[in-house]
């Protein structure tokens, strides 16, 4: 079994001590039992998230909370900037929004830069 992630940080470099695993970052410590249920759980949720963790759905309108560059352009994405009826894909790349934007067009968004409306 492949050391899990830290629960409380996210850190990755967690090792086993006993039946515990103990994370060096944060000190955090959890059982062996309680590790297989995190992973099963995060593999057994597939919704997609915003910054606040609320489950996005296709046609939301969202509100960009972080100013993003847009490659090929020389203005902004600015914070505040509300997006309605996006739709949701599965982007390899991190980008699971797709929708359209005043003054930019088509684009693709990653879910943890929006929050839900």
């Amino acid at each position: 079994m492949t050391e899990p992630e830290c629960p409380k940080c996210n850190a990755q470099f967690t090792y086993a001590d006993g039946s515990m695993w103990i994370c060096p970052q944060c000190a955090h410590e959890w059982s062996q039992f309680a590790a297989k249920e995190i992973t099963e759980e995060k593999a057994s949720d597939s919704s997609i998230r915003d910054a606040h963790g609320n489950v996005l759905q296709n046609g939301d309108s969202v509100i960009v909370i972080k100013e993003l560059k847009v490659k090929g352009s020389s203005s902004a994405i600015k914070v505040g900037t509300k997006v309605k009826n996006i739709r949701l894909m599965d982007g390899g790349d991190g980008h699971d929004i797709s929708c359209k934007i005043d003054g930019f067009g088509a684009m693709n968004l990653k879910s943890e830069f929006v929050k839900k409306a």
